[in-house]
């Protein structure tokens, strides 16, 4: 877990959520996810606020020689499909399958904000919809197989979320306004 405003990253129990380590950051985290033993962190450097991607590696840390530029300094979540990192562009409406070097294999369009998003078994779950316009966000899913895919929302957010996570079982996201995590299943 992350902290944008200390700059940290947290490992959490899951079972008693209580931190058992923390890191400094280097800059502010805004999204994380898991890649074959390393942790690949969004992180913005600089007072323009430049993304990176930064890959940190448990009980090493952050690599400094291995920081990959954001297209456009511009991304916020990560998701992986066991693979490839997929990096979002907020307002962009996009999201982007990167190649190990960071070059654009390929652009998904979502057609709204996106705030979060997390692979299940192949297919991609996306939290989207506007912050601009009063908090209006649905949970929608799409398959990133198909030449084209498909954005279905599957049902609405009634509260401003960020970032999506799936641990096997639920969903999980921020409820930033309240500084709460949420978990939850999905209509069938």
């Amino acid at each position: 877990m992350g902290s944008r405003d200390l700059r940290r990253i947290y490992l959490i129990d899951p079972t008693s959520w209580t931190v058992l380590d923390e890191k400094e950051a280097p800059g502010i985290p805004w999204a994380a996810v898991a890649t074959n033993g390393s942790i690949c962190f969004t992180i913005g450097e600089g007072a323009a606020d430049d993304r990176y991607i930064r890959r940190f590696v448990p009980d090493v840390g952050f690599s400094q020689s291995d920081r990959i530029a954001c297209p456009e300094f511009t991304g916020s979540y990560l998701s992986y499909d066991g693979e490839h990192l997929y990096l979002s562009q907020w307002y962009k409406h996009r999201i982007l399958k990167l190649d190990v070097s960071g070059r654009i294999i390929r652009v998904i369009q979502v057609g709204a904000e996106i705030s979060g998003h997390v692979f299940v078994e192949g297919i991609l779950y996306v939290l989207r919809g506007t912050e601009q316009e009063g908090e209006s966000w649905f949970i929608s899913r799409l398959d990133p197989r198909q030449e084209n895919p498909v954005v279905k929302d599957i049902a609405t957010v009634s509260f401003a979320c960020r970032s999506l996570a799936f641990d096997g079982e639920l969903f999980w996201t921020n409820y930033r306004a309240m500084d709460t995590i949420v978990s939850f299943v999905l209509p069938h």
